[in-house]
C-alpha cells in the first residue's frame, strides 16, 4: 500500500518528486470512488485532494497511519478540521497559491458582465450588425468595486483593480473601518453591497456564511449591479439571484462554484435564458501557473510534514 494517496489532479512534476522519495498512488478517477480510496489508505501516511474529496472522520479512520492531509487549494470546508485535530493530523492548505488567477477572474468577469462584448458574437454570424445594443457598454474606471471579505485573494484583486481606475470597498468584520494602506476602504457589509457597482465573494463557506446572499441581502445590493462569486456556492442563493436577474435588479453574475459540483443541467435550470451570465466549473483558480505553485507547494509541505514523523 501507497504512503501517499493522491485522490485528484496534481501537476506531474510534483507527483515526480514525491515519488522519488515515496511510495505514491496516484489516480485522479479516485475522486469519484469513495471506496477505493478507503480501501487504498491502510499504510497512508500523507493523503493529498483537491476540493471533491470529501475527507470525514471514517476516511481518517481508515488510515491509521495518517500524519498529513495536502490540500491542492486553500477551501478547506471538503475537510472535517476538528477530527484531523483529534487525531493530531496535520491540514496543510496551498495558501497563496491561486491568488494571483483568482484576482484576475474577478477582473476579467467584472470587465465581462459590465460591457459584454461577446454576446454580440451569435447576431453577427447570424448577419447581424447589433451596434445600438451594444453601445451602452460601462468601463470600470471610476465604479466602485465591493469586496465581500477582505483576506489574501481580496487584497490581489484590489492591488489590481485600484490602478484601473476604480474605487475598492471592503466588508470585512475583522478589519476596521477606514482606507488601508492599499487605497481600499473598509466598510459595513450594506454600505459595500449598496455603493458597489461589482460585488465579488471571498469567504469561506462555515455555518455563519451559508446562505448569507440571500434574496433579502442580494435585494441590498445597487440597482444595476453586477455579482462575482469564486468562493463558494453554499453562500448564494441562486433562486433568488435568478429572479433579480430577470426583475433587472441585477445586471449580471459570474458564478464558478455551486451547491453541488459537478454542477448538473438541473440545478441550474433557473438561469435558462439569462443573457449576461458567466458560468465556469470551479476553474477561477486554476492556470497553467497556478496549477505549478499549487502543486509544488502542497508537495512541499506534505514531505516536511512526513520527514518531520
Amino acid at each position: 500500500m501507497a504512503e501517499i494517496v493522491i485522490t485528484e489532479f496534481m501537476e506531474q512534476s510534483a507527483v515526480s518528486s514525491l515519488a522519488a522519495d515515496f511510495d505514491c498512488l496516484y489516480d485522479p478517477r479516485l475522486v469519484d470512488d469513495a471506496a477505493r480510496i478507503h480501501a487504498m489508505l491502510a499504510d497512508c501516511r500523507g493523503l493529498i485532494v483537491r476540493n471533491r474529496t470529501r475527507v470525514d472522520a471514517a476516511m481518517m479512520d481508515a488510515a491509521p497511519n495518517l500524519r498529513v492531509i495536502g490540500r491542492l487549494g486553500v477551501g478547506l470546508d471538503n475537510i472535517d478540521l476538528d477530527a484531523a485535530a483529534e487525531r493530531g493530523i496535520r491540514v496543510c492548505p496551498a495558501t497563496g497559491a491561486n491568488a494571483a488567477c483568482v484576482a484576475e477572474y474577478v477582473l476579467l468577469a467584472t470587465l465581462h458582465l459590465l460591457r459584454p462584448l461577446t454576446l454580440a458574437t451569435a447576431p453577427m454570424l447570424a448577419g447581424d450588425f447589433p451596434r445600438p445594443a451594444f453601445s451602452n457598454g460601462r468601463e470600470i474606471g471610476g465604479r466602485v468595486l465591493g469586496l465581500i471579505g477582505g483576506g489574501m485573494i481580496g487584497r490581489e484583486v484590489a492591488r489590481r483593480a485600484i490602478p484601473l481606475g476604480m474605487t475598492v470597498l471592503v466588508a470585512d468584520p475583522m478589519l476596521e473601518h477606514g482606507v488601508q494602506d492599499d487605497g481600499s476602504e473598509v466598510v459595513s457589509l450594506n454600505d459595500c453591497l449598496s455603493r458597489a457597482d461589482a460585488v465579488s465573494l471571498h469567504i469561506p463557506l462555515t455555518p455563519e456564511t451559508a446562505g448569507m446572499m440571500n434574496g433579502a441581502m442580494l435585494a441590498r445590493m445597487k440597482p444595476g449591479s453586477v455579482l462575482i462569486n469564486t468562493a463558494r456556492g453554499g453562500i448564494v442563493d441562486h433562486a433568488a439571484l435568478a429572479r433579480l436577474m430577470r426583475d433587472g435588479r441585477i445586471s449580471g453574475a459570474a458564478l464558478d462554484v455551486f451547491d453541488d459540483e459537478p454542477a448538473s443541467a438541473e440545478s441550474l435550470a433557473m438561469f435558462d435564458g439569462i443573457e449576461n451570465l458567466i458560468l465556469t466549473p470551479h476553474i477561477a483558480g486554476l492556470t497553467e501557473e497556478s496549477n505549478h505553485r499549487v502543486s509544488g507547494i502542497t508537495a512541499d509541505q506534505v514531505r516536511a510534514a512526513l520527514e518531520e514523523g
